[in-house]
């Protein structure tokens, strides 16, 4: 008997009044156990007018009757539970745990759909975000649970799993802080499946609610677009410039709470407006053209460069104005439109080039990196890639000052981008695209000094000193400049008169006739012409193409330079409005493409 367990009785050796009271103990504590079970996710009290409390024990627990069985106390059969963000809601699937929200990242400059798959279950309370996410986004978990209780809302206490397909790409950015907090609620069955359907969200969360603008906004906005969304809800910080993009109706917030609420139809979100203009123009006012005193034949090399998109390389002393004229390039430059206005504005918010309020502009972007800039800095990358000045100047000018101080790696690596439009960045886990469609302006001295060639002062390098100098810029590099010219000192006679030069109003005038005459003929500009379609849109008569031979075989000039000459000569012809490109276009191209 000594195997054998003592029974109840004997285990209590003070007598059966003893047994009962320990049954009694028992059965207490086993109804205060079923009784203190915690809440349920969502479950409403009612409060105080407009304020949201946390679910109690007696709102879920059931109801002992005198008979034996229990009724739900949250069930009446008189009244109906009340709507409002905290009451559940039928889960959007079967299974009540699983929701799928729509957001974007950046790859590059380029905008790819995120589907944010979020899955609540039964177990030890957790957050997994899976899916190769970067620092940002596994960090968001705890702004998350901020936003959500300044919301008057309650972070569930369970397993919570986050997984951002597609799996393999690697996802940056704060802009996925919003569609991870909706998805949360939604596994929770705040929201229903139809309340999702068609709705991408980008955002990023402050600890008391709050919406930031986030960079690429406008690329994740058109990424979704294409995707099949109809409506974007992005922070109000960055509605003004996404709202730009067509096809999509885009919303802004201020914070999360106006996101559950418009979603939940108990409020609307209003529609993004687009800022004028006119009120964009007037924050800065434009450099003339007829600031500058005398450089007759520069500003007419630039006027050519802004009619026809071409290359242009300025040589000459320090203090002649090489940088001045550049910098006028733009004030007679048409603005973008369409497309070209998109893309351009796109690549500078990727890039975080800019604030996440500032408007879009149609401006051509001016990118002026200096000559200690990296390869990098220059072409593009990092990790995550982010487009260097050459993308940030796409439809734009690039202005390299002081050329031959950059690293001889860093120019040569120009030569295919002039060529292609584009920079493609390779690395052993992605590649892309940058767009680079720029128009360079460049300026340099003659010589380490940069007296060489000077009327005023004696040059003090020696042959060996030039020969290196020269050696810095190859000449495949400069074979691509379409235009160069000579900017030597100008006379006090002439800097003590008023300027007599075209202002860049009227210039610009003539380059926009000139650019619409490209446009007609089918290209953006003649820089850009084909060479399928250069002989038949160039139109040269016997005379200029007999000179541009002479030329080529006397100077020894390249294809490439040939073919770039009769560009060049095609723009001359389209500002004196000529059908044909004549002798006098090619006089005047080969001159300047000598003259530098």
């Amino acid at each position: 008997m000594g195997l054998f367990r003592k029974s109840e009785a004997e285990s209590y050796p003070v007598g059966s009044a003893s047994i009962a009271s320990a049954r009694g103990t028992r059965a207490q504590a086993q109804s205060v156990d079923q009784t203190a079970r915690p809440p349920a996710f969502g479950a409403h009290i009612p409060g105080p007018a407009g304020t949201r409390m946390p679910p109690s024990i007696s709102s879920i627990s059931p109801t002992v009757q005198s008979d034996g069985s229990t009724v739900d106390a949250t069930s009446s059969p008189s009244t109906s539970p009340t709507k409002d963000f905290t009451s559940p809601r039928p889960s959007p699937n079967a299974s009540g745990d699983v929701a799928c929200i729509w957001s974007a990242t950046l790859v590059g400059v380029t905008g790819t759909p995120i589907e944010v798959e979020v899955r609540t279950s039964s177990q030890l309370p957790r957050v997994d975000v899976v899916g190769l996410p970067e620092a940002a986004v596994r960090e968001s978990i705890s702004r998350i649970r901020g936003a959500i209780a300044s919301a008057g809302l309650r972070f569930p206490d369970r397993r919570v799993t986050v997984n951002l397909a597609p799996a393999e790409l690697r996802k940056n950015g704060a802009g996925l802080d919003l569609p991870i907090a909706i998805g949360i609620l939604a596994a929770t069955g705040l929201f229903e499946r139809h309340q999702l359907t068609g709705r991408g969200l980008i955002g990023e969360l402050a600890l008391d609610g709050r919406l930031r603008g986030t960079r690429g906004t406008l690329a994740a906005v058109l990424a979704l677009r294409d995707r099949g969304a109809k409506e974007v809800i992005v922070p109000t910080a960055s509605a003004a410039r996404a709202c730009h993009a067509p096809g999509i109706h885009v919303l802004g917030a201020r914070d999360l709470g106006e996101v559950v609420g418009h979603l939940m139809d108990t409020e609307r979100l209003s529609a993004a407006q687009e800022t004028p203009t006119a009120e964009i123009e007037s924050k800065g006012p434009r450099l003339c053209l007829s600031d500058i005193r005398g450089q007759d034949l520069a500003k007419r090399a630039l006027e050519i460069a802004a009619a026809g998109g071409h290359g242009l390389i300025m040589t000459g002393p320090p203090g002649t104005g090489k940088t001045l004229l550049a910098r006028r390039l733009p004030g007679l430059l048409p603005p973008l439109l369409g497309n070209q206005r998109l893309e351009a504005f796109c690549v500078l918010d990727a890039s975080g080039a800019i604030s996440p309020d500032e408007y879009i502009s149609d401006a051509p972007p001016f990118r002026s990196p200096h000559h200690s800039a990296s390869a990098a800095g220059l072409l593009g990358g990092g990790n995550p890639i982010r487009p260097g000045e050459v993308s940030l100047a796409h439809h734009g000018v690039l202005f390299l000052d002081e050329l031959p101080e950059f690293d001889r790696r860093c120019l040569e690596s120009l030569r295919e981008v002039m060529e292609q439009g584009v920079v493609r960045i390779a690395r052993a886990n992605i590649s892309c695209e940058l767009p680079a469609r720029f128009q360079l302006i460049a300026a340099s001295n003659p010589c380490p000094c940069g007296f060489y060639g000077s009327t005023g002062h004696d040059c003090r390098c020696d042959d060996a000193t030039l020969a290196r100098y020269r050696r810095k810029l190859s000449g495949p590099l400069l074979d691509r400049v379409d235009l160069g010219v000579w900017v030597g000192e100008v006379p006090w006679e002439t800097l003590n008169q008023p300027s007599r030069g075209p202002t860049s109003a009227s210039v610009r005038d003539l380059v926009a006739r000139a650019r619409e005459i490209q446009r007609r003929r089918g290209v953006g500009t003649n820089a850009a012409i084909p060479d399928a379609q250069l002989d038949e849109l160039v139109r040269a008569d016997v005379e200029a193409l007999g000179l541009l031979g002479r030329a080529v075989t006397g100077l020894r000039l390249s294809a490439r330079a040939a073919r770039r000459i009769l560009r060049v000569a095609r723009t001359i012809a389209d500002l004196g409005q000529r059908e044909t490109t004549d002798r006098d276009a090619i006089a005047e191209a080969l001159q300047l493409r000598l003259e530098g």
